[in-house]
């Protein structure tokens, strides 16, 4: 087999007066405005020549190339002094074209820096993009030599003077944390509260109204769908589709161009000030596991072009090919120094300069997976822990991938937090009464002791959720038998089948009554167990009013109405959940003893004569162990005792104590009422049965209270322990406020 040339001839533009181009310095990377000029340093390991190319404004007329002429500690660098911010530029790699040997240079491939602030224009799908000649019987091992360059983004420099103001980090406690998984243009698309031409940007969400319909309905963390600059998949463009949710990134640096209104990328940092200025915080869902380049059938964009050998995990003994821990074609070498470098850096520069408050890492498990397999102590792990920037912010894993040893739930080291889909699951099953749930279903609501309790680690390490961004909303959990993603284009292939899911006896919406008032309780039982369960909850953003995507359980492909919240469309059933949602998190606010970070044990206390959790039967005597073997059994009582220790200090805590009753049985089941010793009676604060009830009369100490069929109960006890008080807000005037957002009742 003849290859192509290893380096072919590449014409330059023609320039009547070439820039002055200085040494610089190999630090930092990136191209860096000093107010002088502007330093460029590029790391390659294997490139034998970088070419500077620079643009006109808009990035469509090459207007120089400039070899950069350092080279020092695998750094290419060199100094502009007549550049300036909103500068357009990109590069050009050469080296050698040896795919055999893990080497994909083409300088014909005009390439993105890494370390970009911001990008221009988008990724065109043609022939001209990919480094090998499309169609060629060699395929990926031929060599194109046509220019890449008007059919992909270029770089600009950017200044990144922003005046903060008052601005200060709401620095919420992990005990008090509960996350609302939004998505940029999803969340403003079509809510007429937000300017038309501010929708679907960071503009938008910086509206003050965002923030404050946050605020009122009690969450303290918004977390981002990513907003890295990322590539909408060819085969999706082809299909007129696009990558909503944004987990293909090809800048790490940069926000995506098409959530800015304007030029400026300070866009992101007003949106920040808003949410902040409203007692917000805001983490970004991050993706350095794999980039938009894909396998060795992939376009050359960034870091294939710059240093592919570097850049990517290849297979040892056959480095043409890529090692696919992600199922997305390609898995990033983070245990190369200089790509774990860049990572870090890129989460210190959304900390230090965009002052983001941390950080959902996508298919974690892959950043802590070395040569050898998963490694809590491995190098990307080790330097977030040391990292004094990075070890102060909110640090969240998705626990698993599709790799060797790919499940680690519970297995990342003190200081993160992980998504638990053991809790999901669990909790899905158990409300749609799934026999022999009940014993693993108490585990995850008093905090999966069973995953996270060791090495000092704390209950707010299980980051609870019912729904996310990746499957059913709540509304078609309970809507839904099976998923319906024809939408995606895909003959519904895609996407989960094992959804824990039941559609309560008719496929999609009805107009039952009966079903339709069994759905709402549902979601209402649900969101309860979710909100008062020990740990960290993370609500779906929409699954307070019932957003439906009409069953679409993968909906990453759907830039529309699917994925978009209706706020059009909220019924009088959803302003209904919408207020009970809000008084769920006024509940857990109010409650300490649901938030705190010790795990529950079910201990007898000897010196404080307590015990932190007591678990009971319908008729209010204590489970023994034949009770937690019944696989037939649906109905039980969680009594948090106010009075157990809440620190390492051995002494009575003064939080009020709270009775739990979940009953997932079909009908309904009388439950005795437990005596507690110095209290009085208790009073009741939820019913999933009776949503709009805010207040429930005082029930004394044996009394047998009628819990309604597949229904959860909260009631508070009223006391003589002089220790043991509790406080609910009215909610009155912040349900107003987020029905009024949400559009009124209809």
């Amino acid at each position: 087999m003849t290859l192509a040339p290893k380096q072919p001839p590449v014409s330059a533009p023609q320039v009547l007066k070439p820039s002055v181009i200085r040494e610089g310095r190999p630090f930092p990377l990136g191209a860096t405005w000093d107010g002088l000029g502007v330093n460029f340093a590029l790391f390659s390991a294997n490139a034998t020549k970088v070419e500077l190319c620079l643009f006109d404004i808009d990035g469509r007329t090459e207007l120089e190339r400039i070899e950069l002429p350092e080279y020092t500690d695998e750094v290419w660098h060199g100094y502009l002094p007549a550049a300036r911010p909103g500068t357009v530029y990109g590069y050009r790699v050469h080296g050698p074209y040896e795919p055999d040997a893990g080497h994909r240079f083409n300088p014909n491939k005009l390439l993105i820096d890494p370390y970009a602030r911001q990008l221009v224009g988008e990724v065109i799908w043609r022939p001209e993009v990919f480094g090998y000649t499309l169609g060629s019987p060699d395929k990926d091992l031929s060599f194109d030599e046509r220019d890449s360059a008007p059919y992909v983004p270029k770089c600009r420099v950017i200044d990144p003077a922003f005046t903060w103001g008052t601005e200060h980090r709401p620095q919420v406690s992990w005990e008090n944390t509960v996350f609302y998984e939004m998505h940029v243009k999803g969340f403003t698309a079509l809510n007429e509260r937000i300017p038309p031409e501010q929708r679907g940007t960071f503009a938008g969400l910086a509206h003050p109204e965002v923030a404050a319909y946050l605020r009122a309905l009690g969450v303290t963390t918004a977390e981002l769908l990513p907003i890295h600059a990322f590539v909408h998949d060819s085969y999706l463009t082809e299909k007129g589709l696009k990558n909503y949710w944004g987990y293909n990134s090809i800048g790490f640096f940069a926000p995506h161009s098409a959530y800015l209104q304007s030029p400026f990328t300070n866009e992101f940092k007003e949106m920040v000030n808003q949410f902040h200025a409203a007692g917000i915080e805001i983490i970004l869902d991050v993706v350095y596991n794999h980039t938009a380049e894909g396998n060795e059938l992939g376009p050359t964009l960034s870091f294939k072009g710059i240093d592919n050998a570097s850049y990517y995990r290849l297979l040892p003994d056959q480095q043409r090919f890529y090692i696919n821990d992600t199922g997305t074609g390609n898995t990033v070498n983070l245990s190369h120094p200089r790509v774990l470098q860049m990572v870090t850096d890129s989460l210190r520069y959304w900390v230090q300069e965009m002052h983001v408050d941390g950080f959902r890492f996508d298919l974690a498990t892959i950043l802590a997976r070395e040569t050898y397999g998963f490694d809590e102590g491995g190098g990307f792990l080790d330097s977030c822990r040391q990292d004094p920037v990075l070890s102060s912010v909110k640090l969240v894993a998705e626990p698993w991938d599709v790799g060797p040893g790919g499940y680690q739930v519970g297995q990342f080291p003190p200081g993160w937090a992980e998504w638990n889909d053991r809790f999901r699951d669990t909790v899905r099953g158990f409300w749609k009464g799934d026999p022999g749930t009940l014993s693993d279903f108490a585990s995850r609501i008093s905090g999966s002791a069973d995953l996270f309790n060791k090495r000092g680690r704390r209950s707010w390490a299980s980051v609870n959720f019912i729904s996310a961004h990746d499957g059913f909303t709540l509304n078609d959990l309970v809507s839904y038998n099976d998923k319906h993603n024809e939408a995606n284009g895909e003959e519904n292939r895609d996407g989960h089948s094992n959804n824990h899911s039941w559609n309560h006896g008719v496929e999609g919406p009805s107009d039952d009554p009966e079903i339709k008032e069994l759905r709402e309780r549902q979601k209402r039982n649900l969101m309860a167990t979710l909100i008062l369960s020990r740990g960290t909850p993370l609500i779906l953003a929409g699954d307070e009013f019932g957003n439906t995507q009409y069953g679409n359980n993968n909906a990453y492909a759907q830039d529309n109405e699917i994925s978009w919240l209706e706020w059009n469309k909220i019924s009088r059933d959803d302003h209904l959940m919408l207020g009970f949602t809000r008084r769920l998190l006024e509940i857990r606010k109010s409650f300490p003893i649901l938030n705190r970070g010790r795990f529950l044990s079910g201990n007898f206390n000897e010196y404080l004569g307590v015990k932190d959790v007591t678990w009971l039967t319908p008729d209010g005597s204590e489970m023994e162990q034949g009770h937690w073997d019944d696989s037939n059994a649906r109905c039980f009582g969680m009594l948090l005792d106010g009075r157990a220790q809440a620190t390492g200090i051995r002494r009575l805590g003064s939080d009020a104590t709270l009775l739990l009753v979940f009953n997932a049985h079909h009908d309904v089941v009388r439950f005795t009422l437990p005596s507690v010793p110095e209290g009085r009676h208790w009073v009741g604060l939820i019913d999933t049965n009776d949503p709009e009830r805010s207040e429930m009369p005082p029930f004394d100490f044996g009394h047998c209270y009628e819990v309604t069929g597949r229904s959860l109960l909260v009631f508070a006890l009223v006391g003589g322990h002089r220790r043991q008080s509790w406080y609910l807000r009215d909610t009155d005037a912040w349900n107003r406020h987020i029905v009024d957002w949400a559009g009124g009742p209809a």
